[in-house]
């Protein structure tokens, strides 16, 4: 069987759970007028003016994924921008302009920065969303990473919540959290004369009791949701990721099952993770391919519409297709990446060579249906899951036979079956 290079522009995955749509490229410029007005929730975190350089630490082959080496260090995104504070709100604009339209009259955006640049992006959220339709500044605390002794250490970021219009949907019961048993608290302890365990305080007058079988709601500091730690198993390897804790408390505040949830910076994909979690439908745009990647993984439980397109490189694929009763047999035998490593990649140990099927960090098999490459079975390294599956089976369906590789560096690369001549 030989297998053909070819090209293409999308990709679709079948899925158990609610999906959506993720979109290699500027959510400034990409063409997403089907969603204008139809979003009920927008999540940017977009970059933070820090002038630093971001890295996606990808493991390589079985033994990395398992242990944590062999691995590469790659460049993921530039937080450094040479136009200086003008260049970085000019592009601020650009994406809470860009949100504004895809929000509905009931929808919530939520901006995620530091205070960088939450000043400045206050009085351009007043501007585009107006003043009026400014919920809260919320503050996320957390305790991770060094200690100051020049200044107070700095341990909270900043989400902007805002309103489309006043017709919001918010819904603060989704976000319930258990009570605290804080026994330093002023309260008095006590049952009520069902035996329901209780504080009561009195105050002007009147008796105020407080249930502690009873949930409490979050305030706007967010102390209860931590950093993800480096073992997290949440990790995807790429920097600055969100832990799944706070995009559900976003997610959950102000939609409901069926709505669309927007990332217009989408990274690790933790929200378009969360919107899948909540019975959510979703688009996520991102610049990088290595966003990609790591989402499409993520992702491949949910109906994914991947549109960007597959790339045109000087690899080679070797593979066995074989009939069976109602399956294709399909074997992956070698795959030559002819990987050209970008510059400034570290590895781990130095001197690494990824070569053969270490190379491949995700593989599937599908079929070629109307200019789409329809994805039916894949394989995937994870943590939990290493071993890269080298024998994948196909439905007999109508179609042509197609292979899907992508490598360590992101690139997807597309291949048909042509029989033997």
């Amino acid at each position: 069987m030989i297998w053909r290079q070819i090209d293409g522009d999308r990709e679709l995955i079948v899925g158990d759970r609610a999906g959506g749509v993720l979109i290699q490229g500027d959510a400034r410029t990409a063409d997403l007028s089907a969603y204008q007005g139809r979003v009920q929730c927008v999540y940017l975190d977009p970059p933070f003016y820090t002038g630093d350089e971001f890295s996606f630490r990808m493991r390589i082959g079985e033994k990395g994924w398992a242990e944590g080496t062999p691995n590469m260090v790659l460049n993921a995104y530039s937080d450094s921008f040479p136009g200086g504070r003008a260049q970085y709100l000019q592009l601020l604009r650009g994406m809470l302009e860009r949100a504004y339209d895809l929000l509905s009259d009931t929808g919530a955006l939520f901006l995620h920065l530091d205070s960088r640049m939450s000043a400045h992006a206050r009085i351009l959220c007043d501007q585009i969303f107006k003043e009026s339709n400014f919920i809260n500044e919320i503050i996320w605390a957390y305790q991770s990473g060094g200690r100051a002794k020049t200044h107070f250490s700095r341990k909270h970021d900043v989400i902007l919540f805002y309103a489309k219009s006043r017709s919001l949907y918010f819904d603060i019961t989704r976000v319930a959290v258990p009570r605290r048993d804080n026994r330093s608290n002023h309260m008095r302890r006590t049952v009520d004369e069902k035996g329901r365990p209780c504080r009561t305080i009195r105050a002007g007058g009147k008796l105020y009791t407080y249930y502690d079988d009873e949930p409490v709601f979050p305030d706007d500091v967010w102390a209860d949701v931590s950093h993800l730690q480096q073992k997290d198993p949440q990790r995807t390897g790429y920097d600055t990721q969100k832990p799944l804790a706070l995009l559900n408390r976003i997610v959950r505040c102000c939609t409901r099952p069926g709505d669309i949830v927007a990332d217009l910076c989408c990274g690790s994909g933790t929200t378009l993770a969360a919107a899948a979690e909540n019975d959510c439908r979703f688009l996520g745009v991102d610049l990088s391919p290595h966003a990609i990647s790591v989402c499409r993984k993520r992702l491949l439980d949910t109906t994914l519409e991947i549109r960007t397109p597959f790339d045109r490189t000087d690899a080679r694929l070797e593979a066995d297709m074989m009939p069976g009763i109602g399956y294709y047999t399909i074997e992956l035998k070698s795959f030559d990446a002819a990987l050209r490593i970008p510059e400034g990649t570290v590895f781990h140990p130095r001197g690494l060579k990824v070569e053969g099927l270490d190379a491949v960090d995700q593989w599937s098999v599908g079929f070629l249906r109307d200019g789409a490459y329809k994805t039916y079975v894949s394989s995937a390294r994870r943590k939990q899951s290493p071993e890269l599956k080298t024998l994948l089976e196909l439905p007999l369906l109508r179609g042509q036979v197609a292979i899907s590789v992508v490598d360590v560096l992101g690139t997807r690369t597309l291949w048909a079956a042509e029989p033997d001549r």
